[in-house]
């Protein structure tokens, strides 16, 4: 199989498995909700739950406020065309947690790192996607294209290694008002297999985590 159509079965499974909805993913959580936490110690922009049903998140507010710790990206020029993600990853975490991440090596109960994705602009000039800038030939931003926030939380998460991961739609703004867990399968799957601290891609956010170095 080509790397392309790969790449194609890989986007069509996740896309499947996400479509299960949100009665499979709640299966996945045998959590008592009279157990779940209603606030965080060392979190004051706390996730907020719906009223109704303590598994469902309401989208974090003025999340671009928070701090940005990176942007992976994987355009489609360089995924055969069919990148499962095909845009920035603009990734942003609560200041308090970030503070306490530094303090104390590990992120909080509460922590929420909301990703935007963020398109490629402007018209590819190349085979591999890529344009030209005054600066060079690269990719550059363009359009936003859709939201996911993970949450840590071991009174809801414990069977995803205690975070759970939220989808608020991959399409341009607005997106989503509130979002149901993703089954395990999912999302929270790749991170467990994959992940390589704490479910979260740390060696991604590293550089711009830790402190930085300034002159003596």
């Amino acid at each position: 199989m080509s790397t392309a159509s790969t790449v194609a079965a890989i986007t069509l499974a996740v896309a499947g498995v996400l479509a299960v909805g949100s009665a499979s993913a709640q299966s996945d959580y045998k959590g008592e909700p009279s157990t779940f936490s209603k606030s965080y110690q060392h979190i004051t922009n706390a996730p907020e739950w719906a009223a109704d049903d303590p598994m469902v998140l309401l989208q974090p507010k003025n999340f671009r406020r928070w701090v940005f710790i990176g942007a992976p990206l994987t355009p489609n020029g360089l995924n055969g065309g069919h990148a499962s993600f095909p845009e920035f990853h603009n990734v942003y975490v609560q200041p308090e947690a970030f503070q306490y991440y530094r303090d104390h090596g590990e992120w909080p109960e509460g922590t929420m790192m909301a990703k935007e994705l963020q398109l490629t602009g402007g018209k590819a000039t190349e085979k591999d996607g890529s344009r030209y800038e005054p600066s060079g030939r690269g990719y550059f931003p363009g359009a936003v294209n859709g939201m996911d926030v993970s949450v840590k939380d071991s009174t809801r998460f414990g069977e995803s290694k205690n975070w759970g991961f939220y989808n608020f739609g991959h399409h341009a703004a607005p997106y989503e008002a509130s979002a149901a867990p993703a089954p395990i399968a999912a999302c929270a799957g790749c991170h467990i297999a994959n992940a390589s601290e704490d479910m979260v891609y740390m060696d991604l956010y590293r550089p711009i985590v830790e402190p930085l170095k300034l002159p003596e």
